[in-house]
């Protein structure tokens, strides 16, 4: 069994209609073979495939020769920026419809959830009831939330809940974590500043000690986990720097680093080989990151051509993430 681990959507319930009012909820509309996403006023242009009919969504996988989909929400829509009640009032919605979405399509689809991080035990709670209720694997988490970092102590109780309830927390960059003039260039916002966004949440994860102290965490890192596993060198040496003054990591940030997850959204089988072998096949899972310009359409064919061991390659196209969402694999 094929399964793409990074895929998002935008539920129907959370749609708006033509006319103005609720500008958080998002307006859809097709233009130049874009699907136009319009948020508080702000057409966004970067869908090159459906994002909201579950149909199409199933269609796209299966010409990528994919079984499964785990669909978790369009980022802007995890609401970072909303009071905590008024962010949970929204994600409620959006996790009725995640689970509808999942029921109508059972053996097709499982899906993470969304809870308001910027309240961390609100989140806590929140993840507890949702787990306990079905049917999600797990949430979505920003990498940052108010330009706080996942490694900060506030976020102890998430983090807490997260390993006691067995939850898949998958990191996604929140889109606009950096400013200046060149991120505005060259797409760069999104070439550089994602996975940088991801780079700088894992890093501040292992070095704030979060992966050692919560050490059945399931953590699953977007777009390959960024740059951070070519910066464990320096990772290693800074911890060993610091460790003079209290570093909060008492294990080698390797061994943190290899706790995580980490996807496939390389688009380079070179680059997804030296992943494998620094974080073993049982900690890569395939995905897509459909449906943006900047997916990898065909992820099965960057898998095939790493240079992979046969048994590597089943672990990482199915077998990791079927574990992960508990399951049963079939051939």
């Amino acid at each position: 069994m094929r399964i793409d681990a990074h895929a998002h959507v935008i539920v129907p319930e959370l749609l708006r209609a033509a006319a103005p009012g609720e500008p958080w909820r998002p307006r859809v509309w097709w233009e130049d073979g874009r699907q136009v996403v319009e948020l508080d006023g702000r057409p966004i242009r970067s869908a090159v495939r459906d994002m909201v009919d579950a149909d199409a969504i199933l269609a796209a996988q299966d010409d990528a020769g994919i079984d499964r989909v785990v669909l978790c929400p369009w980022v802007p829509l995890l609401f970072g920026d909303a009071e905590p009640e008024e962010a949970l009032a929204r994600l409620r919605l959006q996790n009725a419809g995640l689970a509808r979405l999942q029921a109508a399509h059972p053996e097709r689809i499982s899906v993470l959830g969304a809870v308001p991080l910027q309240d961390p035990g609100l989140a806590a709670a929140e993840l507890r009831e949702i787990m306990a209720r079905g049917p999600f694997a797990g949430v979505e988490v920003a990498a940052s939330v108010g330009g706080v970092y996942l490694g900060d102590d506030r976020f102890t109780p998430f983090w807490a809940a997260a390993e006691e309830t067995g939850a898949l927390v998958f990191v996604h960059p929140t889109t606009r974590g950096f400013s200046g003039s060149a991120f505005d260039e060259h797409h760069l916002w999104n070439l550089v500043g994602n996975p940088m966004e991801t780079t700088l949440a894992a890093a501040h994860m292992v070095l704030a000690g979060v992966l050692e102290r919560h050490s059945d965490l399931c953590v699953l890192l977007a777009h390959g986990g960024g740059a951070v596993l070519a910066l464990r060198g320096r990772l290693r040496h800074g911890h060993a720097v610091q460790a003079q003054a209290g570093a909060r990591l008492g294990e080698e940030p390797d061994a943190s680093l290899r706790r995580l997850y980490y996807d496939t959204v390389t688009h380079d089988p070179v680059v997804l080989a030296e992943l494998v072998a620094f974080a073993g096949s049982d900690h890569v899972l395939l995905g897509s990151d459909q449906p943006f310009d900047m997916a990898e359409a065909r992820p099965v064919q960057t898998v095939a051509a790493a240079g992979l061991t046969p048994a590597q390659e089943d672990a990482i196209l199915g077998a990791n993430a079927a574990r992960l969402l508990g399951l049963e694999v079939r051939s």
